[in-house]
């Protein structure tokens, strides 16, 4: 079985589940070449310096290479490859700025397709519905090859491509969704004609033997550590969560908040926190490694998220099977993972003086910490481990390369 898989940035420090996907359909015996539509320029760990040498980029290209791909895709078939450009044209928002970039798609699905020819590949599979997933369609399109897609969240659902969504879904030979608030949407902006190809395939994680065992009590002298792990983006609220922790402290409560990543919001934070004088009690490390998101929930009592917007965030999943309490927005496809009170804690999106009450109560609880992780772990096993979140992923996939049409 020879398939490729394609993403708009790959290997990238928030994509690192799509490379576990990989490494475990690998391992079953599937031959993948993988594939970015831009070069990545964020590789955090050695795992992911590796499969970035294995890994074509689509973009930049050389300019000759462009010409002769173009010329050799219109020569060999040109009904097909004009037949692609009408299908760009058509695939993309109102506006001359969507209609110019539909041009640069076209340009680069032919340039992916012309590269998967020649290395017969059976199978085309695209993470995103973003340009990279336009990119992936065409470039099917003009090969004669399958094509699927798997849909996560917000990037998905919440921006102007979710208008084009449906013409997706009704060209793709399934579709894998990783929540059923997804599946959902998914549906809801789909013909039902094509709702059977809608299926769930779960991200998964890498399980740890033992997580951080922190529940019970810091250790003399240490301050309880809230922790928070996303890109310092607005949609991830952590003004939000900024003010919440504020309240904690007012409480009384010796506790501190590490919020790791970097973005466009890191000033405003900066703000925020001198704002209520936490100088001395938040911190904004910036990005980190896989291995420094472990050794920083190694560090932490609790993990918390203050989302806006979310799918079904991989985060949250690594902090469960740390051993990490975890409180998170009801919203999207955190209830799947979260259930309140038995796995986590959830509060109402926004619902600042929810957040912190949550916060207090499991700073201040060792032996709910002790008992929400415990279940916490356990769920993350029966369903996100990556080895069997792979599984179904896997079936589709053997189900459906025989019926693919070959170029």
């Amino acid at each position: 079985m020879q398939i490729a898989y394609l993403a708009s940035r790959y290997p990238h420090v928030s994509h690192t589940f799509i490379r576990r996907e990989v490494a475990a359909l690998r391992r079953r015996g599937v031959r993948i070449d993988t594939f970015s539509l831009r070069a990545s320029d964020e590789l955090m760990s050695e795992l992911d310096r590796q499969e970035h040498a294995t890994t074509t980029a689509i973009v930049p290209a050389r300019p000759l290479r462009f010409v002769l791909d173009h010329l050799s895709a219109a020569a060999l078939a040109p009904a097909r490859y004009f037949a692609t450009l009408q299908l760009a044209l058509r695939h993309r928002a109102t506006g001359l700025r969507e209609a110019l970039w539909s041009l640069f798609h076209f340009g680069e699905g032919i340039l992916l397709a012309r590269e998967l020819q020649r290395r017969n590949i059976d199978h085309l599979h695209s993470h995103f519905s973003n340009a990279g997933g336009t990119v992936g369609m065409l470039a099917a399109h003009y090969a004669e090859i399958g094509w699927s897609l798997t849909l996560h969240g917000s990037a998905d659902f919440d921006t102007a491509g979710r208008n084009l969504l449906g013409d997706k879904i009704a060209r793709a030979r399934f579709v894998a969704c990783v929540s059923y608030y997804g599946r959902g949407l998914a549906m809801l902006l789909s013909d039902p004609r094509f709702w059977s190809r809608i299926m769930i395939v779960r991200c998964g994680i890498e399980l740890h033997a033992a997580g951080a065992q922190r529940a019970q009590a810091p250790e003399l002298g240490r301050r309880l550590r809230v922790l928070s792990v996303g890109r310092l983006s607005p949609e991830k609220g952590h003004l939000g969560l900024i003010d919440a922790f504020a309240d904690v402290v007012a409480r009384g409560i010796d506790a501190e908040l590490r919020i790791v990543g970097h973005g466009p919001e890191r000033k405003r934070l900066d703000e925020r926190i001198a704002q209520h004088r936490l100088g001395d009690r938040c911190s904004l490390p910036g990005s980190a490694s896989e291995d420094g998101v472990r050794r920083e929930l190694e560090q932490a009592d609790v993990f918390a998220m203050s989302s806006f917007s979310e799918g079904l965030p991989v985060a949250i999943m690594e902090a469960m099977d740390a051993e990490v309490a975890v409180i998170a927005p009801r919203l999207a496809g955190i209830p799947e993972l979260v259930e309140h009170g038995r796995t986590g804690l959830l509060f109402v999106p926004t619902r600042w003086s929810e957040l912190a009450d949550g916060l207090h109560r499991l700073l201040t609880r060792p032996e709910e910490r002790i008992e929400l992780t415990r279940q916490a772990k356990e769920r993350v096993r029966q369903e996100f481990d990556i080895e069997r979140a792979v599984e179904p992923l896997l079936a589709k996939l053997q189900e459906t390369l025989p019926e693919v049409r070959r170029p």
